[in-house]
């Protein structure tokens, strides 16, 4: 937990502002960096003792963050990708789901699923599971194994859902998840709970209210959906009459951030400026999915907007609404959706740039786990070490960085460390 890697490091101070050095030095000690060098002599005394690796003229870049990633969907990504999002739901993901109650299925398909993030970029996730306990326990087991550093859900859902994935009452649902978080809180040393109703179409008001009373006696995060299509936003409306925005009825229910509810709520793609206003003030994080969001023809996000309102956001890779867990096609796929956005619907919301990408993938997204995502002194130790070789030329190290977002795969990770750890 104490050593000192040198090679092409590339990492971010905020969005604009995007550090790349050549042959420098970075220091961990304890999972914890204590800054950047550019030269040997530069490293205080009281770490120059610490064990050199040499990484030669490979990139060494932050761990990439997934805020939103559904683990028992990963065994059908690439399939209803020309399906809108509510009829994709009732074609696919819900019936996959519901194969998560036979744990010798939920065994071989969550062995596939973590053993891909561990090889993949990602150190960081925030996962939906299924509404099934044991299985979603059983993911936790194998991804505390992984090494990555997770947040998983039990997903809760006991209305205007598939008789084979519904819980019986809000009742059951509160029941089964404060067993289940009792289980699993402080359990894990890499792996915690996280307070997830599907979304609002599938939780009822008491159920709601439950699980904010589980949150706030636990102290637990929440994660969910909003805003995501706008056929989905006239469901809500129907389902909850005389409460404005989709996020005025979480937070009627009190599950919309604030102080001590950290959130995450994935999509916001049609998100009204109330409820960008309240986004911000309740300190909420977006996870900003571009690939499902294409995929599922829901719209394009207005990223532009919410960097310039200084809203929190990350990147979701948001399997299998996308086909890819690669939050290198992520960052990718939010470059390019942007231009589209730009070009086709608003020509106040200029394109990302490709650092302010980047930062998205690693600070931005970090951020919801504290000091994350970024090798400033102080922050977490996560770090993926890449070989580029086969791509690389006479390009400057941001070019280098460029290519190897739009060109690399896992094969080119070579090493990846997580809070210290080495996980390969």
């Amino acid at each position: 937990m104490k050593f000192i890697l040198k090679g092409n490091i590339c990492y971010s101070r905020t969005a604009q502002e995007l550090i790349c050095l050549k042959g420098a030095y970075v220091v961990c000690e304890d999972g914890v960096s204590r800054g950047v060098f550019t030269k040997n002599s530069e490293i205080p005394e009281k770490y120059s003792s610490f064990p050199l690796t040499d990484c030669g003229d490979n990139m060494i870049i932050p761990g990439l963050c997934d805020l939103h990633i559904h683990a028992p969907q990963y065994a059908f990504r690439g399939l209803g990708m020309d399906m809108p999002l509510l009829g994709w739901l009732n074609s696919y993901a819900f019936p996959e789901e519901a194969k998560y109650a036979d744990l010798n299925y939920a065994d071989k398909a969550y062995d596939i699923f973590v053993e891909d993030l561990k090889r993949g970029a990602t150190t960081r996730a925030s996962i939906f599971a299924s509404l099934h306990s044991p299985a979603t326990l059983l993911l936790m087991e194998k991804l505390e194994k992984s090494g990555l550093i997770t947040l998983v859900g039990k997903v809760n859902m006991d209305q205007n859902s598939p008789d084979y994935l519904r819980e019986e009452s809000a009742m059951a649902s509160y029941e089964s998840t404060k067993s289940w978080i009792e289980q699993t809180l402080g359990r894990f040393a890499n792996t915690a709970p996280i307070i997830t109703p599907r979304f609002i179409p599938t939780c009822s008001s008491e159920l709601l209210y439950k699980l904010k009373d589980l949150q706030q006696e636990y102290k637990l995060p929440v994660q969910s959906h909003i805003s995501e299509s706008l056929e989905e936003i006239v469901w809500v409306s129907e389902l909850h009459p005389g409460i404005g925005t989709y996020g005025e009825v979480y937070d009627k229910h009190g599950l919309f951030g604030g102080a001590g509810t950290p959130t995450i709520m994935a999509h916001c793609i049609y998100s009204a400026e109330i409820e960008e206003n309240l986004l911000k003030e309740r300190g909420i994080f977006i996870a900003h999915c571009p690939q499902s969001n294409t995929n599922l023809s829901s719209g394009i996000a207005p990223v532009r907007r919410f960097l310039d309102k200084n809203l929190k956001i990350g990147l979701g890779s948001d399997v299998a609404g996308g086909f890819s867990s690669s939050i290198f096609r992520a960052i990718s796929d939010a470059i390019q959706v942007s231009k589209l956005r730009y070009c086709l619907v608003d020509k106040n919301d200029a394109a990302l740039s490709e650092k302010e990408a980047f930062y998205l993938a690693t600070k931005g997204g970090g951020s919801f786990f504290g000091k994350v995502g970024s090798f400033e002194e102080g922050y977490e130790f996560d770090a993926l070490v890449i070989d580029d070789a086969r791509i690389a030329g006479d390009f400057s190290l941001e070019e280098r960085l460029a290519r190897i977002i739009y060109l690399s795969d896992d094969s080119f990770i070579k090493g990846k460390y997580v809070r210290g750890g080495k996980v390969f």
